[in-house]
């Protein structure tokens, strides 16, 4: 029989892990020796702080990443066909969500490999749940265009099917990019558009605050350059 397909979610920051994953995710995490992860150091790391029963060394690590192959993805698969659990790890947070490891769980669900998601913490359902926008109706977009024109329309098109559908909108940006997004935002979004910026989460120094264009553009920059940060729209 094939083996499970184990979906491992990782602290967001550096948070103890037992503040942030429950003890029989991180039991369950200790019996794996063969892992997918997007960094084989950061994954190591991660793993050291989960103290394994074995070597770190002695495990199994293959990498699933941006440069990544589809072609590459069935050899990935191969020790979950030879009877082994697989882990299958992220950056931070919850993998297959906004993450390559997406195409391996669809690839097994092709297979009809068994894959079981693990319990841990999820940038975007905090960030959503803190917000105070709204919760049944949500959508995620991932990264906006780079280009400020470009970015200008993905905005007012995000405005556009918030009022429609009463939908929340998240996206994310590299934390270094957060001011320029910031800044398009007040630019080309309505002043009644509510904005919520979750930053750090669960991490010390977290920082949740919903407030409309018109209030944020009336406060200082917010102190978010460089640190990982959720952005939500309701219009």
């Amino acid at each position: 029989m094939a083996g499970t397909l184990y979906l491992i979610p990782v602290p967001l920051g550096p948070t103890p892990n037992e503040a942030v994953l429950p003890v029989p995710v991180l039991e369950q995490v200790r019996t794996l020796r063969h892992f997918v992860v997007e960094h084989a150091k950061t994954a190591r790391a991660f793993l050291k702080t989960v103290e394994m029963p074995v070597p770190i060394q002695e495990l199994q690590l293959a990498e699933l990443n941006e440069h990544t192959h589809k072609d590459q993805l069935e050899a990935l698969l191969q020790p979950l066909l030879e009877g082994h659990d697989l882990g299958l790890l992220s950056e931070a947070g919850c993998p297959a969500v906004a993450d390559p490891g997406a195409d391996l769980v669809a690839l097994a669900q092709r297979r009809n490999i068994r894959v079981s998601p693990l319990i841990g913490p999820s940038s975007l359902l905090l960030a959503l749940m803190a917000s105070g926008l709204n919760g049944q109706r949500f959508a995620f977009h991932g990264y906006l265009p780079a280009k400020e024109d470009e970015r200008r329309q993905a905005i007012r098109l995000l405005e556009k099917e918030s009022r429609q559908y009463k939908q929340t909108q998240l996206c994310i940006e590299t934390p270094y990019r957060n001011k320029a997004l910031f800044e398009s935002l007040l630019q080309h979004g309505q002043p009644s558009t509510r904005l919520c910026l979750a930053t750090d989460l669960t991490l010390p120094s977290e920082s949740i605050r919903t407030r409309t264009l018109a209030e944020w553009k009336r406060q200082p920059m917010p102190d978010f350059e460089r640190r990982p940060t959720v952005f939500l729209l309701l219009a």
